[in-house]
């Protein structure tokens, strides 16, 4: 039986990519190189200085003192941070508020598990933090996705569990998590790129909880 249901922010419940993007591309050309989109399907899921890292791999840019990279991260933040605060609940993913709906009307349990900083604004911006009982992100653990750490303190901070939670993410890390945490994962998106996850959705709209726990139960154990 499901007590909670443990979310990804960016990307599952909200579209941020974007800003994200624009983000870190407007800091590469900064530093003098072009960052794709594709490139930054690789920072998808990922904590804010693994993604400098990556981000700078891709630049070929090496030997950067510690402090520098704070100084990288905390400006590329700074103008993730004016993004977002144009956020508005329209920009909640279509389907989530009913999906979440769903959930409260049974008594289940919901939490935030996020790489991200910023969750509390995001969730504030698009006016949903109430329907969430606890949010763990970036402030509470340093261990980014594929550790587990994340979703194992939500479990914790809404006393459920890990093999009776779900956990609903749209990048491979976070599924690598979930199942790290011994919980089920229904990924969000592309399945070819969450293969691992238990069930695959595409998105949120016309999506039933009980058919989805349905399937749930029947890919346990395969």
């Amino acid at each position: 039986m499901t007590g909670a249901c443990l979310f990804d922010l960016d990307g599952v419940l909200v579209d941020t990519a974007t800003y994200h993007y624009l983000a870190w591309k407007r800091l590469a050309e900064e530093l003098g190189f072009a960052f794709s989109e594709r490139d930054n399907e690789r920072l998808k899921g990922v904590s804010r200085m693994a993604s400098l890292d990556l981000l700078l791999a891709a630049g070929g840019i090496e030997g950067l003192s510690d402090g520098d990279k704070q100084r990288l991260a905390e400006k590329k933040n700074s103008w993730y941070v004016g993004y977002i605060k144009q956020m508005t609940p329209a920009d909640v993913l279509p389907g989530v508020l009913d999906f979440l709906s769903q959930l409260r009307k049974r008594r289940i349990r919901t939490a935030i598990g996020s790489a991200s900083k910023n969750a509390p604004l995001i969730l504030e911006r698009v006016g949903i933090a109430a329907l969430f009982d606890a949010v763990i992100d970036g402030r509470h653990t340093a261990k980014a996705k594929p550790d587990p750490d994340v979703f194992l303190l939500a479990a914790a901070a809404v006393r459920v569990p890990p093999p009776d939670c779900v956990v609903f993410e749209d990048a491979a890390a976070g599924v690598e998590a979930a199942l790290q945490a011994g919980m089920r994962c229904v990924g969000v998106g592309d399945a070819g790129v969450l293969q691992r996850a238990t069930v695959v959705i595409p998105g949120f709209a016309q999506v039933k909880w009980d058919v989805l726990e349905r399937q749930l139960a029947g890919r346990e154990g395969k």
